[in-house]
């Protein structure tokens, strides 16, 4: 399911997660972060990969990159920058005090209607494009997910894990620019805020009580 041009993106995505969460601990604490979030990223990803498949379409994933850097047209750069390769490293820096918090937000995705499936299935051409709906769904599942292997993970003794399963959730529901919350909100507002409500008492737990 996965693509091989995926397969670099996201242990690029894991590395710099793990370190960014682990950094100064020792490189035994880095391995097992690295670890860590390479199966949050995998679970996350393959979740997407499966509801997207039932909706006929294709899911990658990529870098959050930035491309705009102000409003008007001219105002931008001339090749995408892979934001979310560094960005959960200088979060570290700036997020120094919360321990093992970091902006894990490296990777985004992409829909591609499968149109052949699509006319298989619906009759052609009634499902060439997805909606913001069905975007906000796939975009759910990934969250979900992370969620539902946080709390197997703390009842199995994995505390760590669980713990940066709900941070990957946590930050990936903000709704902004390509995250998943931002695909989530705009699909459908009222999944948005259920999501986001369970997401604010992993939080609780995570921070208060993991």
């Amino acid at each position: 399911m996965l693509k091989l041009k995926e397969l670099p993106v996201i242990l690029i995505a894991a590395i710099v997660m793990g370190v960014g969460v682990s950094l100064l601990a020792g490189w035994t604490a880095i391995f097992y972060s690295t670890l860590a979030v390479l199966a949050i990223i995998l679970v996350n990803t393959l979740a997407k990969k499966v509801v997207g498949y039932y909706l006929e379409t294709g899911v990658e994933v990529r870098f959050w990159e930035i491309y705009q850097y102000g409003f008007k047209a001219s105002h931008h750069l001339k090749k995408p920058f892979p934001l979310g390769a560094v960005l959960p490293l200088i979060s570290k820096i700036i997020l120094f005090p919360l321990k093992g918090f970091i902006l894990m937000t490296s990777l985004v995705f992409e829909v591609f209607p499968k149109s052949h499936r699509a006319a298989k299935r619906h009759g052609l051409y009634s499902f060439s494009e997805m909606t913001e709906y069905h975007i906000g769904i796939i975009a759910a599942s990934g969250i979900i997910a992370n969620l539902f292997f946080a709390v197997i993970g703390y009842l199995i003794g994995f505390t760590e894990f669980s713990r940066l399963s709900i941070y990957y959730a946590f930050v990936n529901m903000i709704p902004f620019s390509e995250l998943d919350g931002n695909k989530v909100f705009f699909g459908n507002i009222i999944m948005w805020s259920f999501l986001a409500s369970i997401v604010l008492i992993g939080m609780f737990f995570a921070v208060f009580v993991i």
